[in-house]
């Protein structure tokens, strides 16, 4: 598993356009209702621009400076610019990321990697099942009844309060 979480570790794996973001949205406030402190990395596959051009950290980002960190009152953001393109796992990330006072790392992504994770799955995207070939797969929320094994826990993809309650009960066994 993943050598670097030093705290429960929980990712939504699906292909894009299922609505990871748009479920974990909704269900990061019933967690936090909950008094648990979540922190989320999400992979990218796009070309992602956090800093833009003309601003201070572009530019000297651009001039060659790597790793930039941004930092107020209110946020902290670091920029590094890699030297060669490959692909992040999430252990090296986690390493990376400030766990000491989480509850409870999300991960949107990463779906290849062993950790547990939740599959979401909508039949209109008519895409294949994970879970098949995916033994950290703990739970599948979907729009329809599948034929799963019994001991893969079917949620209703639409009813994120079930998906927390799920979490915290089997995942997190805090109920």
């Amino acid at each position: 598993m993943m050598q670097h979480a030093y705290i429960p570790i929980l990712g939504f794996a699906a292909f894009s356009g299922t609505g990871k973001t748009t479920l974990l949205e909704q269900m990061i406030p019933i967690l936090k209702q909950q008094g648990l402190r979540i922190g989320l990395i999400k992979h990218s596959h796009h070309n992602f621009q956090i800093d833009q051009p003309g601003k201070d950290s572009f530019r000297l980002r651009e001039a060659g400076a790597t790793p930039i960190m941004l930092i107020s009152s209110h946020r902290r953001a670091m920029i590094t610019q890699f030297a060669s393109i490959q692909e992040p796992k999430l252990d090296d990330q986690l390493k990376l990321f400030d766990q000491s006072e989480l509850d409870l790392i999300l991960v949107e992504g990463f779906k290849s990697e062993a950790f547990p994770k939740i599959e979401l799955h909508r039949t209109a995207m008519n895409q294949p099942l994970l879970f098949p070939n995916d033994p950290n797969i703990i739970a599948i929320a979907t729009d329809t009844d599948l034929l799963a094994p019994k001991s893969l826990t079917q949620l209703d993809i639409n009813q994120p309060d079930k998906i927390v309650e799920f979490i915290l009960k089997q995942f997190l066994r805090l109920i």
